[in-house]
């Protein structure tokens, strides 16, 4: 898409709305949003919160589970290709004491008649990658608010008709990244906004786990993940790590994506695992894969700030999200988790981050029910479900917007195109068309 093209766009401002209706808990109240005018989109306020789910399975389930033991929502459909996922959600919203919600199950298009037919305010969708987009623009078009997992899609015409869609719907599409909720990530972020790592430099970024059992299981997963491989040779998942980092660096908000630049080498791991775990007359045997084993980025922003950003899915290694902040003041450096400020006693060596919880711990990582959440990693994935209710009940911008993950999905294809060119610079389009020079930080940026 061209610079002419992204221009003859069209933006459609969502309107301010209503004032917030209920009473945050204290940990929230302590990162509720400034007053942002017209600049952030919002609703009036949804006291309760009726949702439909489509796409039940590993991580769908685990969104359910969090979004029952909210105050204020209501299941009220669900929708899944396999009957026997559906039955379970349905048995779920029943043990939670809510009434049994409708089943949609007549195909892979069933959402179409759920989004069409029911009257909901909320479809969520947990679906394999291919399937987030057709969802959340049915759920839009038919007056529903959208929730996607990640990523929230894989080319940058989709991430265009999302972004076109909110705005001519005036209806939120946000990409529910969980590692933004993460405790180190938020505390970083935390001390980002109080000024301890001074101007914000440089990052580097990551997915690294070894994926090669899941993406060659017969059930969940295996059924679609590794087809991806097959086809694209690019950073399939990149928004585990940038996410965070773009909030940080004040992306979208002061900042912008400018260009990418993209390598990768041989593809090697999943053909390894072919040949040493299936059998000769398995038909997997058959099937070759174009994605490299470590692909790597350089992205740099309109202000400087570069990032480094790195997908490794397919080769033997333990679980890691690369992660590093760099700030003229101060670094941070995860797995392990550990801080470095300038004029720092002992010089020259890391301090773990329990040196600086007590102080720097991010408000929100402070309530007891998200340090005790039972469901999804660890406690992030029920703080972003939970924040996503509360900002709809209370009519509050949501914590990200689908200009972020619009510009955050859209490096699967633009990694794509500087691989495939010998690692040429590639434009990142500007998803905000140019008002991310006066958008303000969101609330849980300003804690």
């Amino acid at each position: 898409m061209t610079a002419d093209e992204i221009s003859r766009r069209r933006f459609i401002e969502g309107s301010a709305v209503g004032a917030a209706a209920a009473t945050l808990t204290q940990a929230l109240e302590a990162s509720a949003a400034p007053d942002t005018g017209d600049l952030l989109f919002r609703t009036a306020p949804i006291p309760v919160v009726r949702v439909g789910f489509v796409g039940c399975g590993l991580q769908g389930t685990e969104h359910i589970k969090n979004l029952l033991a909210i105050a204020g929502v209501e299941l009220r459909a669900v929708c899944d290709i396999a009957p026997e996922k559906v039955a379970r959600a349905q048995k779920l919203a029943t043990d939670a004491g809510q009434r049994e919600p409708k089943a949609f199950t007549n195909g892979p298009r069933d959402f179409e008649r759920l989004c069409a037919e029911e009257d909901l305010d909320l479809i969520f969708t947990a679906t394999p990658w291919e399937w987030h987009v057709p969802v959340m623009l049915a759920a839009m078009k038919n007056g529903k608010h959208a929730a996607t997992e990640v990523p929230a899609a894989q080319t940058v015409e989709d991430c265009w008709k999302l972004v076109e869609t909110a705005e001519k719907q005036k209806k939120h599409c946000v990409m529910m990244e969980n590692c933004c909720y993460d405790r180190p990530e938020m505390m970083v972020l935390h001390m980002v906004r109080k000024g301890l790592f001074g101007e914000a430099m440089h990052a580097e970024i990551g997915y690294q786990h070894d994926l090669r059992a899941i993406k060659f299981e017969t059930k969940d997963e295996g059924l679609w993940r590794r087809a991806h491989a097959t086809r694209l040779n690019a950073n399939l998942y990149p928004t585990h790590g940038l996410g965070p980092a773009a909030q940080a660096m004040g992306v979208n908000r002061g900042d912008q994506f400018d260009y990418l630049v993209a390598m990768t080498g041989n593809s090697r791991g999943l053909q390894d695992f072919q040949r040493e775990h299936l059998s000769e007359d398995d038909p997997r045997r058959r099937e070759r894969y174009v994605l490299g084993d470590v692909h790597t980025s350089l992205i740099r922003t309109r202000l400087g700030k570069t990032i480094y950003m790195v997908h490794d899915t397919n080769l033997p290694r333990p679980y890691a999200r690369y992660n590093v902040f760099q700030g003229s003041k101060g670094i941070y450096m995860g797995f392990p988790p550990r801080f470095y400020f300038d004029g720092q006693e002992p010089s020259h060596r890391y301090q773990p981050i329990a040196d600086f919880a007590a102080q720097w711990e991010h408000p929100l990582w402070k309530a007891d029910r998200v340090v005790n959440a039972k469901h999804g990693h660890g406690g992030m994935d029920f703080l972003e479900d939970l924040r996503l209710i509360e900002c709809l009940q209370q009519g509050d911008p949501l914590d990200f917007d689908v200009y972020d993950a619009a510009a955050w999905s859209c490096m699967v294809e633009l990694t794509a195109k500087s691989v495939a060119s010998r690692s040429r610079a590639i434009n990142v389009p500007d998803f905000t068309r140019g008002r991310w020079k006066s958008r303000p930080p969101l609330g849980i940026i300003g804690a």
